[in-house]
């Protein structure tokens, strides 16, 4: 306890530090996975990308980013393990925060996009199972995280399936799919206005103090979707198609859907936020509850408004910074991408994000991505998939958590034996 006490302002200097160079990590390579469809899609270009980026997942992580935090820091650590060396949790979240945010700025150089769920989780297993004791992880809570790395791409890739499914038979296989596409956009668009509303009235405003309840919370976002929906239909007067020429229709209907990757791409920026801020800003969390309660750990943290703002902060400079690498390997090498493909893709992820942020699972995007992307694909066909990126892209997975937990281990050791 006399540790805490007497390095805290240096601890806590620290964890603002390693916090935000984690959410820079997560900025450079994770917010590929909710811009690189838009962008390989040809929808929005990549400055486009980067300005909705940084609107949308800023505000995720600060409206919506809180109820996923205490998932990463209770559910993978048991806390009564650092009771009598509460030093030690400390030491171990600033390990994992830097461990993995060095992994992360080594995969964005490379332009691997890389899980940092995976990065984080397997950095917090790594110094706990080594540095305190095996005990000392909480299995049932990593097997819980871990078995949302297989759910969460199947439930987004039958998602994207679905919705692919649905805009072929209501619009590309109609007599007329531009009429068609004018008809049903209109849903679909309102389907994205309903999911960012109802993350953000039901989860978000609890940071703000406002009281909102869930009936409440679903009738504001039904009324947010339905607005959408009305604004989709207002621009989608401003494209004229042509009802003779069934090539000319089909380009056109592609350009009412890269109208609609726009709200897609804010809804998956949002989603994003919400969801992944938790990974920089967890460990965060639980280094200010034991140095504010003096060497105590607590089972319960409040997380800090200014402490979404360092998350927020630095998903956006990372994403400004290095963020293009990985875009573009999401963008384009997975599968060829036209906007309506790309919005399936997209909307069935940020469904998932949202759904899971909404639960308080932290789940990985990159997982979610790939699993709605290889929908959309199997919906034309298995030769529509490079298998080869896809592999590659599953190597880059199994090394991460690995990765994140050896640089851990070693952080951690370091740490001891400077302060210890």
């Amino acid at each position: 306890m006399s540790i805490i006490l007497e390095h805290g302002n240096t601890f806590l200097l620290l964890a603002c530090l390693f916090g935000f160079f984690m959410a820079w990590g997560i900025g450079a390579n994770d917010v590929a996975n909710a811009m690189g469809t838009s962008v390989g899609s040809k929808a929005i270009t990549i400055k486009q990308a980067i300005v909705i980026a940084i609107i949308f997942e800023f505000a995720g992580a600060w409206l919506a980013g809180g109820e996923v935090t205490s998932t990463i820091r209770k559910g993978i650590v048991d806390t009564s393990s650092f009771a009598d060396n509460p030093e030690l949790l400390v030491y171990g979240m600033l390990a994992s925060l830097l461990a993995a945010g060095i992994w992360l700025l080594i995969a964005s150089y490379k332009g691997w996009p890389v899980s940092t769920t995976h990065s984080i989780v397997g950095a917090i297993v790594g110094f706990a199972a080594v540095g305190i004791s095996v005990d000392a992880v909480q299995w049932m809570g990593v097997l819980v995280i871990a078995s949302s790395w297989v759910t969460s791409p199947l439930m987004a890739g039958l998602m994207g399936f679905l919705l692919f499914k649905s805009m072929q038979k209501l619009i590309f296989e109609s007599d007329n799919p531009f009429l068609s596409a004018k008809k049903y956009v209109p849903f679909y668009t309102f389907i994205v206005g309903f999911i960012v509303a109802a993350v953000t009235f039901t989860k978000g405003f609890k940071h703000l103090g406002l009281d909102i309840s869930n009936n409440e919370a679903m009738l504001y976002s039904v009324i947010a979707g339905l607005l959408l929906a009305m604004l989709g239909i207002f621009m989608e007067k401003r494209i004229q198609g042509d009802t003779t020429n069934s090539r000319l229709q089909i380009k056109n209907v592609e350009k009412v859907f890269a109208l609609l990757m726009v709200f897609t791409a804010c809804a998956m920026a949002f989603a994003h936020g919400s969801n992944d801020v938790a990974n920089a800003i967890g460990p965060v969390a639980a280094i200010i509850g034991v140095i504010q309660a003096g060497g105590e750990v607590l089972d319960k943290v409040n997380t800090p408004s200014w402490v979404l703002l360092i998350g927020g902060g630095g998903i956006v400079v990372g994403l400004v910074m290095y963020g293009h690498r990985v875009i573009a390997t999401v963008g384009t090498n997975i599968t060829e991408l036209t906007p309506s493909r790309g919005f399936a893709a997209t909307l069935a992820t940020a469904a998932t994000v949202v759904l899971a942020s909404g639960i308080g699972m932290p789940i990985s995007t990159t997982h979610t991505l790939v699993g709605a992307v290889l929908g959309v694909g199997l919906a034309r066909g298995l030769a529509a998939i490079n298998m080869r990126v896809v592999s590659s892209i599953f190597a880059s997975w199994l090394v991460t958590l690995p990765a994140g937990a050896i640089l851990s281990i070693i952080i951690f050791f370091t740490l001891k034996a400077s302060f210890g």
